[in-house]
């Protein structure tokens, strides 16, 4: 083992033995200098994974099929994709895009190409020909490795990049041999820690998608945070529900399980099912679920008396959980659900850790190694009350990305004040827990009140009839703007003046005065293609309304709630 192996595992096992002491893993964690050639597949995964008869990475499909591989047969496939890679002239700082469902080639072809010291792009399957031209014209992509089914999406694509299926299809290779032929333990490419290795594109909520870049050591080192946060341990089960592509996944489904020496588990399916997936959680012996709110959601509302089986850690994360979801995990299971911050420009920054008080409603204190402040966005100074979450940049933290590629005038602003700036906007109290307020574009003012919408929308779905909400602002002649809830509802409620009725009254009586919810539309949420609400849209859509929006419930058409 290196001294740079020595190193890295040195500061994994001191977070693993203070997991249920946050204030000691704080004060105690430093970031390992990493010195020298270090590439993650080959100096950490391969030595933990040679001989290693333990499963890496377990696939379950709606059918009940299954896929298995040990650490051991992960390494050597990867090793077998990297040889395959190098005879096809794919080396060190090529970029790659991997644009592969939930299976084990995925994992097989981002450890492969690391081994190459190439970049990898993860890219989601959802995306149509635009988009992908351009990821291929702004990652200056010299590989694509796909699906047979989502080839002809760049038919119309010209350039000089190589074109890998998985699986026959005329005019592309076939990644499918390379698991045929003997291939020796890959040898070291040769990276350093400041390298490249991921290229991320964002959900895009408010703009046009930023071209995230990340190191060698940003991703696979400060995923030690997301590691702490999600309490995982040796020997562990995971499971977490996002789609490849986004940076959740390679936070929750390849680096943090990994370094902590857990398996990774995945059920597969086409449209979701509670009870399938309650069911998946029991059999496969899960102990740790993170799951985006939407997703416990429909949990909570779905039949949880089975129990959570060997669950001992479950955590939301995407979004921030509504104070109402982990009441009822709670209630069913005895279990606190854990929340969480970070973003595809950095690893895990805030949590609720194992063995901390969780206070309903926040995400959590500084995790280790994570110099979060909150900053005031007029002065650019550390404030303790409500401020935009920053990272210090005195301490740079190892899990910050080096910037957007190409994008100047987006890391100046970004990088201003000696601060990294998330745009996010949260308060803080006097034990250090963060709170979450909104983007900085998503705070509003109602008759000169500071309107937080995250703070209406836990409201609002603490209702038996709301499913999902998302709280905008309606432009209003007297008020400005008035709060406006556009309402999923639960199966079985009707879109009906009764329900709205019914929603605007528990408002009433749950909320001040000036955050009351004034207008009301029972609609579907705009969501990007990873899951995210786009609020952005449904601001636009009331700014362009000249009137009332047909089908839309306000306030004075009630005349019962004067009384």
């Amino acid at each position: 083992m290196s001294t740079t192996t020595s190193d890295y595992r040195a500061a994994r096992d001191l977070l693993l033995a203070l997991r249920g002491d946050r204030d000691a893993a704080v004060r105690d964690f430093a970031w390992p200098n990493l010195r020298g050639p270090w590439n993650w597949a080959s100096d950490w995964f391969d030595v933990i994974a040679r001989g290693t008869d333990k499963p890496a990475l377990i696939i379950v499909e709606e059918d009940g099929s299954r896929t298995e591989r040990s650490f051991d047969q992960l390494a050597v496939e990867s090793d077998q994709v990297a040889e395959w890679l190098a005879g096809h002239g794919v080396g060190k700082g090529d970029s790659v895009i991997v644009m592969l469902g939930n299976q084990v080639e995925l994992w097989s072809v981002m450890l492969g190409v690391m081994k190459r010291g190439a970049v990898i792009m993860p890219t989601t399957t959802a995306l149509g020909p635009a988009d992908l031209r351009d990821r291929l014209d702004r990652g200056a992509v010299k590989v694509v490795v796909c699906n047979p089914a989502d080839t002809a999406k760049f038919d119309g694509i010209d350039g000089d990049y190589l074109r890998v299926s998985v699986g026959e299809v005329s005019g592309w290779e076939n990644l499918c041999t390379a698991y045929e032929q003997a291939a020796e333990p890959a040898a070291h490419p040769g990276t350093v820690p400041t390298d490249r290795l991921l290229l991320y594109f964002t959900s895009g909520t408010t703009s046009r998608p930023k071209l995230v870049e990340h190191t060698q050591q940003s991703y696979p080192l400060g995923h030690m945070s997301t590691m702490y946060w999600l309490g995982l341990r040796p020997g562990d089960v995971h499971l977490n529900i996002s789609s490849p592509g986004w940076a959740k996944h390679a936070w929750s489904l390849f680096f943090a399980p990994w370094i902590a020496e857990a398996t990774i588990f995945v059920y597969n399916y086409s449209r979701f099912d509670p009870a399938a997936l309650l069911e998946q959680l029991r059999t496969e012996h899960v102990t740790s679920f993170c799951a985006p709110p939407t997703v416990w959601r429909m949990l909570i509302n779905a039949d949880l008396s089975g129990g959570p089986g060997n669950l001992r850690e479950v955590i939301g994360a995407g979004e921030p959980l509504n104070p109402e979801i982990i009441a009822q995990v709670q209630k069913h299971w005895g279990l606190t659900l854990r929340d969480g911050y970070g973003q595809t420009e950095t690893t895990a920054q805030i949590g609720n850790t194992p063995g901390s008080v969780v206070k309903p409603g926040s995400m959590g204190r500084p995790l280790p190694g994570m110099p979060v402040v909150l900053v005031d966005p007029l002065s650019n100074e550390p404030t303790t009350g409500e401020g935009e979450i920053c990272l210090a940049l005195e301490d740079r933290p190892l899990g910050l990305m080096t910037g957007y590629q190409g994008d100047e005038l987006r890391n100046s602003a970004a990088m201003a004040g000696g601060y990294y700036h998330t745009g996010d906007i949260a308060a803080m109290d006097a034990d250090g827990y963060i709170t979450y307020v909104g983007r900085t574009d998503d705070v509003f003012k109602a008759s000169d009140y500071k309107i937080s919408p995250f703070e209406l929308e836990s409201m609002l779905i603490e209702h038996p009839a709301v499913a999902e909400a998302a709280v905008v602002p309606a432009p209003d002649p007297v008020r400005l703007a008035v709060p406006k809830a556009y309402v999923v509802l639960v199966a079985g409620h009707e879109p009906t003046r009764e329900t709205a009725l019914s929603i605007m009254t528990y408002c009433r009586e749950h909320l001040a005065p000036f955050q009351r919810i004034r207008r009301l539309e029972f609609s579907d949420l705009p969501k990007t293609v990873s899951g995210k609400i786009r609020r952005v849209e449904l601001r636009q859509r009331e700014e362009d309304a000249a009137t009332a929006i047909d089908g839309e419930w306000r306030e004075e058409m009630f005349p019962e709630l004067k009384a």
